[in-house]
């Protein structure tokens, strides 16, 4: 019995009908209860559930994939990601633990990142990078003179 079938409005942990996932409890962030997000008709039946896991699987996984390729070429490889980390999230409790941790560490980063001694280290860090990447430059450029790619071999 869930508490949309008698009548209770949230509050309950109820594992979802056939996940067997083993994790109860709300999600204390959203409220949720962690496990499958499949419309009622599909967890009732075996086949339609793993069937629509394998899909789920499939759809996370290509766009996982196409964010591994994304790394290193132009495009924004870590946001498809956790883009695909969020469609194997509606399914699977492992995704959403994953999704869950990376929240958190992303908001702690955010706060740290905000802080203004962290600020004012960053910049004074920054500064001085950016120093010893002119002075290298400038004695490069010094000692061999300003050659450019296309006039290399005349």
């Amino acid at each position: 019995m869930n508490t949309e079938s008698d009548g209770r409005s949230g509050g309950a942990a109820v594992a979802s009908p056939g996940g067997g996932t083993g994790v109860s409890g709300a999600d204390a962030s959203s409220g949720r209860v962690p496990g499958s997000r499949a419309p009622a008709f599909v967890r009732k039946s075996r086949a339609l559930r793993l069937s629509w896991q394998a899909g789920v699987f499939l759809a996370g996984l290509t766009v996982v994939a196409a964010g591994v390729v994304m790394l290193p070429l132009p495009g924004p490889g870590w946001l498809v990601i956790f883009g695909g980390m969020a469609v194997w999230a509606t399914e699977f409790v492992w995704a959403q633990l994953v999704l869950r941790w990376t929240r958190r560490k992303v908001a702690e980063a955010a706060r740290k990142a905000l802080d203004p001694r962290a600020r004012r280290r960053n910049l004074i860090l920054f500064t001085a990078g950016l120093v010893i990447v002119a002075v290298l430059l400038a004695i490069y450029v010094g000692r061999f003179g300003l050659v450019m790619p296309w006039k290399i071999h005349e």
